[in-house]
C-alpha cells in the first residue's frame, strides 16, 4: 500500500522543528548567498584606494565586506529546510536584508571618518535606498574611496540589493521570486525572475556608460562624471563635492544630468522593448506619457512661480525650475536651488511630485506612477458601474488587459493600501518631528518637505536635515527612508512579526 506522510508527526528519527525555525531554515541560505554577493562587490572600492593612493583606508573599508562576510558565511550555512516560506516571511526577509546593508554598510564611515555610528547608519540607509540626504561633515575632504562607496550602495540599491544578487546568483525558485517581488519590484518582462533580473541589470550598465559618455561632454574630469552618473541612473543624489552640482557652476551639466535622471525614472521594459524588440513605446506608454506631462506641467509651474513671484531673472528661473522639477519627480535629489528660499506654493508643487515619484520598474522612488494610472482609472471604472448598473459585469482595464469580477477591488485595494501608508507615514514623521527636533526658524512646511523626500527617496533638502539634528531625529529619517524605499509593507510585516512572537 501507498504510504503517506503524517502532516503533524514527524518521520521517525526526524527533529521536529518549531514553525518560526523551519522557516527561517528556508529562507536563510538564500539570504545568506545575498550577503555573500554583497560582499564581493564591496571589494571594489579597494581598487579606487589603490589607485588614488589612498592604501590607509583599505583597513576601515574591508570592515564592510568583512561584516557582509561573515554574516553570509554563518546563514548560508544553516541547512536547508524542506518547503516553501510564506509571504509574510519573505516580506520581512528583505526588510531586515536592507536594515542589515545599513547597519554594516555603515562601519566604513565609522572607522574611516570617525563618524558616529548613528551618523554613519543614516549616511548608510541613505545611500542604499537612494535618499542622497548626506551627515559628512565635509564631502570635499573625504576619501575618495569612501566617496566610490557611497556612489556605489547608491547604485547598487538603485534596482534592488535583492534583484542585484538574484542576477549574480543566476539560480530562481519560489523563494527568490517572494524576495524579488517584496522588494517592491513587479515588472516580470522575462519568463523568469533571474532572466528579468539580468536584463534588466544589463540594462543599467549600458545606461550608466552612455550616461558617463553624456556627462563628460560638459568637460568635468572623468571621476566626478562616474560618480555623478552612478548616483543618477540610480535616481541617488550623492555628489563628491559639498555644494553639490553647483560646485561646477555649469548650467551645460545640469541640462545633460537631466536626461540622464529621466532614463532612470523610465520603465526599465521600455529599454527592453527598444533593444531586443525593436518596438519604441516612450510616447505610448502610460507611465512615461504621465512622467513626460508632469515634467512639462512641473517645469512651467515651477519656473513661473519663480519668475513673478520669487522675482529671480527668467533665464535663472528656468534654469532653477527645470532641474528642480526633474530632480523632484524623478526622485534624484541634485540640487541647484535651496527650496527654502523659494515661495511656499512653488515647494508644495515640488512636494507633490516627489510624493508621485517615478514610474514602477525604474529605479525612481515615491507612490509611482502606475499606481496614480490605476488610480485614475478606478474612478473611471466606478463611474462606469454608476451608469451602466452594479448588476453588469464591468471589465477594469489596466495595461490594456480587463480585469474581471473581484480582482479590481483586490488590484486597487493593493495599490491604494501603498498610497495610504505613504500618507500616514508622512503625517506621524511630521507630528514626531515637531516634537524631537527644535525647528531653528524651519516652519512645518520645511519639516514635511524633508519627510516627503526621505520617504520618497529623493534627498532635496531645505537644509532642516544636518549633522546638528538630535539622534532620535536621525534614527526617524532612517526609519523613515528604510520604510519608504521598501514601499512600507515590508517593514510592517517585520514589526507585527517580531511583535507576535513577543
Amino acid at each position: 500500500m501507498h504510504r503517506h506522510k503524517n502532516r503533524f508527526f514527524p518521520e521517525p528519527g526526524r527533529k521536529m522543528l518549531p514553525a518560526a525555525h523551519s522557516q527561517f531554515a528556508i529562507i536563510a541560505p538564500d539570504i545568506g548567498l545575498i550577503f555573500l554577493f554583497i560582499a564581493l562587490v564591496s571589494c571594489s572600492p579597494f581598487l579606487v584606494a589603490l589607485w588614488y593612493g589612498e592604501e590607509s583606508i583599505l583597513f576601515p573599508m574591508a570592515s564592510a565586506p568583512a561584516g557582509f562576510g561573515i554574516v553570509g558565511v554563518w546563514l548560508a550555512g544553516i541547512p536547508k529546510a524542506e518547503g516553501e516560506a510564506r509571504l509574510s516571511v519573505a516580506l520581512s526577509a528583505v526588510a531586515l536584508i536592507w536594515l542589515a546593508a545599513a547597519l554594516i554598510g555603515a562601519l566604513p564611515y565609522t572607522f574611516g571618518l570617525n563618524l558616529p555610528y548613528t551618523d554613519s547608519v543614516f549616511e548608510a540607509m541613505s545611500g542604499w535606498t537612494g535618499t542622497g540626504f548626506s551627515l559628512l561633515p565635509s564631502v570635499d575632504a573625504t576619501p575618495k574611496t569612501i566617496l566610490f562607496w557611497r556612489s556605489l550602495t547608491q547604485w547598487m540599491g538603485g534596482l534592488g540589493i535583492v534583484a542585484f544578487t538574484i542576477a549574480l546568483a543566476g539560480r530562481s525558485g519560489l523563494t527568490r521570486f517572494r524576495l524579488y517581488r517584496s522588494e517592491g519590484r513587479s515588472e516580470t518582462f522575462m519568463p523568469g525572475v533571474v532572466t528579468t533580473a539580468v536584463e534588466m541589470w544589463r540594462i543599467y550598465l549600458v545606461l550608466t556608460a552612455l550616461g558617463i559618455g553624456l556627462v563628460l561632454l560638459s568637460g568635468i574630469p572623468l571621476w566626478d562624471a562616474v560618480n555623478i552618473v552612478m548616483t543618477a541612473i540610480s535616481t541617488g543624489g550623492f555628489a563628491v563635492h559639498s555644494a553639490g552640482i553647483l560646485y561646477y557652476d555649469s548650467p551645460l551639466l545640469e541640462m545633460l544630468v537631466v536626461p540622464v535622471m529621466i532614463a532612470g525614472a523610465l520603465p526599465f521594459k521600455l529599454y527592453f522593448l527598444l533593444y531586443y524588440k525593436k518596438r519604441f513605446q516612450f510616447f505610448s506608454d502610460r507611465q512615461a506619457i504621465l512622467l513626460f506631462a508632469l515634467i512639462f506641467a512641473g517645469c512651467a509651474a515651477v519656473t513661473l512661480d519663480l519668475a513673478f513671484i520669487s522675482a529671480l531673472p527668467p533665464v535663472e528661473a528656468l534654469r532653477e525650475g527645470i532641474f528642480m522639477t526633474v530632480s523632484g519627480i524623478t526622485c534624484t535629489g541634485f540640487q541647484n536651488a535651496d527650496p527654502r528660499s523659494w515661495y511656499g506654493s512653488t515647494v508644495m508643487i515640488l512636494t507633490a511630485l516627489m510624493l508621485v515619484g517615478g514610474s514602477a520598474g525604474s529605479t525612481a522612488g515615491g507612490i509611482k506612477l502606475g499606481r496614480v494610472i490605476l488610480g485614475l482609472e478606478m474612478l473611471r471604472w466606478w463611474f462606469k458601474r454608476l451608469h451602466t448598473g452594479w448588476r453588469t459585469i464591468t471589465p477594469l482595464r489596466h495595461d490594456g488587459r480587463p480585469i474581471l469580477e473581484h480582482l479590481p477591488e483586490y488590484e486597487v485595494s493593493k495599490s491604494m493600501l501603498v498610497v495610504v501608508l505613504f500618507v500616514l507615514t508622512v503625517a506621524i514623521a511630521t507630528l514626531l518631528l515637531l516634537h524631537l527636533a527644535p525647528q531653528d526658524g524651519f516652519d512645518s512646511a520645511d519639516i514635511i518637505f524633508e519627510v516627503v523626500s526621505a520617504v520618497s527617496s529623493v534627498g532635496l533638502s531645505t537644509g532642516f536635515v544636518n549633522p546638528g539634528i538630535s539622534p532620535a531625529a536621525k534614527w526617524l529619517f532612517i526609519i523613515v527612508m528604510w520604510a519608504g524605499r521598501l514601499e512600507i509593507v515590508p517593514v510592517l510585516a517585520l514589526v507585527f512579526g517580531a511583535a507576535r512572537r513577543l
